[in-house]
């Protein structure tokens, strides 16, 4: 959740994140009434409460008629108190509701608008130019089913739309992705990590997924538990209501999961392939860092995405998100796009966002306060907490694409190969 500190202290900043975002500026206000009641019914309450202990001395020293009356005023008074405990307890849960309800404040930079805002920030390599032969790129899909490598059909057939198998050299190059990235992640100094993809509702929630998008996440309601649809996820609750030591700098994981989403509301979109896919795999980078670092790991995970997307030679474009296209955790993020030759446009493939202190501040993430002169901490402050994709299922999509040959075989880059011990994809005899 956003900072109350802030909210209070600088209400008009978050009005102005609310209108970047699109958002009901109207709710800020909302969340300062609730903080009037709130603290208005806690202070009621624990005058109440120190009355009742005043009296209650007052009534052991009594005797007789005089003992009597104020044992009486102090069963009315009681009564008083617990139901200004109640008060104060619903009043307290507006609020936490109210507050919850606003998304991140976004940083100073980050574009105005909605999805189709934003920002350019630098596009890298070529578009390759059609293979001597053919008269139109071949898409991914024709692609995977000549190669043996997609099967699309018996996804549907085995558990409906939108499903697939990755089949053969499919599978290979897939797991070939996915372990260069764990290996270069490892390398970087990222701890390697196999996530759960069921977690409880406080884990999800602390993330921000169970808002405006609650309706992409699978439920599990016999057993009160969701699939992730990231990583981050489980990597987020991993270390939930502790108190971190990042005095040697941020602690950094890369986590390796199956991925599940609903796709609720993209009907008709991207239907042909695995573009847009209920099911994938995915290696998250997660960094848990103090707040005036958080900038520049962002800058260092954008990197890595950039990076890994070199390595497999693919044309890419780097983009700011505009603010209305953030998720509600999100203060800023970059995506990197890669080029996909037989749509003649770039799609999605990574994303890095810095979530700030928001999800900290919902799962009780904190760090100790370091001492201005070197001494023993006293206090404690949230982290920030950053995640960004290294590789997933649909890298397939732009590696299979952008380096396919007019026999419809497909060269592998150079440093995917000593993971996947071939050179070319080639169609089965």
């Amino acid at each position: 959740m956003i900072d109350l500190r802030q909210l209070r202290d600088d209400p008009e900043a978050v009005r102005a994140s609310q209108r970047a975002r699109g958002e009901d500026e109207a709710a800020v206000d909302r969340v300062l009434a609730a903080d009037v009641a709130r603290r208005t019914a806690i202070a009621e309450f624990e005058r109440l409460r120190a009355e009742q202990k005043s009296r209650g001395k007052a009534v052991a020293a009594a005797q007789g008629a005089e003992k009597q009356a104020l044992l009486a005023a102090v069963k009315e008074l009681s009564e008083q108190v617990k139901a200004a405990q109640a008060e104060s307890d619903a009043r307290g849960a507006e609020f936490d509701q109210e507050l919850r309800r606003i998304p991140n404040v976004v940083l100073d930079g980050v574009p105005p608008g909605g999805e189709d805002d934003y920002v350019v920030v630098r596009e890298v390599g070529q578009a390759p130019a059609l293979p001597a032969g053919l008269d139109a790129w071949r898409d991914h899909l024709e692609l995977g089913e000549r190669l043996g490598a997609i099967d699309v059909e018996r996804g549907t057939k085995v558990s409906g739309s939108r499903f697939y198998f990755l089949t053969g050299v499919g599978a290979l190059l897939e797991l070939a992705l996915l372990n260069m990235a764990v290996a270069r992640a490892t390398a970087a100094g990222f701890t390697p990590m196999i996530t759960p993809t069921l977690v409880k509702p406080e884990v999800m929630a602390g993330t921000g997924f169970l808002g405006a998008h609650a309706a992409e996440v699978y439920h599990l309601a016999e057993d009160d538990l969701y699939l992730t649809g990231t990583s981050e996820v489980a990597l987020a609750g991993y270390h939930a209501d502790e108190i971190l030591d990042l005095s040697a700098g941020p602690k950094r994981y890369a986590g390796w999961s199956a991925c599940y989403r609903r796709e609720a509301g993209s009907y008709g979109k991207d239907t042909r392939g695995i573009i847009r896919v209920h099911q994938f795999h995915k290696v998250e980078m997660f960094s848990y860092c103090r707040a005036e670092d958080a900038a520049a790991e962002h800058e260092r995970l954008l990197a890595f995405e950039e990076d890994m997307l070199a390595a497999v030679e693919v044309p890419y474009r780097v983009i700011d998100t505009a603010a209305g296209d953030l998720g509600s955790s999100a203060a800023r993020k970059f995506d990197c796009e890669a080029w996909v030759p037989s749509q003649g446009r770039y799609r999605e493939l990574t994303s890095t966002s810095n979530c700030t202190t928001f999800q900290a501040r919902r799962l009780g993430i904190r760090e100790r306060v370091p001492a201005a002169d070197g001494s023993a901490p006293t206090s404690t402050r949230p982290v920030a907490t950053l995640n960004g994709t290294l590789a997933t299922t649909r890298w397939l999509v732009a590696v299979l694409e952008n380096h396919q040959q007019a026999d419809g075989s497909v060269r592998v880059p150079a440093a995917l190969r000593p993971f996947l011990g071939l050179d070319v994809l080639t169609p089965p005899a």
